[in-house]
């Protein structure tokens, strides 16, 4: 599986972003989806994950209630609408496909990263 992150951009405080994902595979509804986030000199940290069925989804406290993952397996897609952004949440995203996981180690496919910039 190959995947493909866009979306991301500058945004105020308080605005709104929605990143995509797109996969290549035929095996990509397979396997549970992962958005994962890094800022500079920071390690990289879970986001969200959400099941191959899309019934489960999990979030990382420090964006449940802000952030949404979706997928459509018709697609290939994969998204993550964040809300009421944060300067906090500036970061690169990657989106990852694996295991139904917060740990990175359990992801075997990531994409390039798109950066997310959210200014004071």
């Amino acid at each position: 599986v190959q995947l493909q992150a866009s979306g991301g951009g500058l945004v105020q405080a308080g605005g709104s972003l929605r990143l995509s994902c797109a996969a290549s595979g035929r095996t990509f509804s397979g396997y549970a989806m992962a958005w994962f986030r890094q800022a500079p000199g920071k390690e990289r940290e879970f986001v969200a994950v959400i099941s191959w069925n899309a019934f489960n989804t999990y979030y990382a406290d420090s964006v449940r209630g802000r952030f949404t993952i979706s997928r459509d397996n018709a697609q290939n897609m994969v998204y993550l609408q964040m809300n009421s952004l944060k300067p906090d949440d500036t970061a690169v995203y990657y989106c990852a496909g694996g295991a139904y996981s917060s740990n990175p180690k359990d992801h075997v496919y990531w994409g390039q990263g798109t950066l997310v910039t959210v200014s004071s």
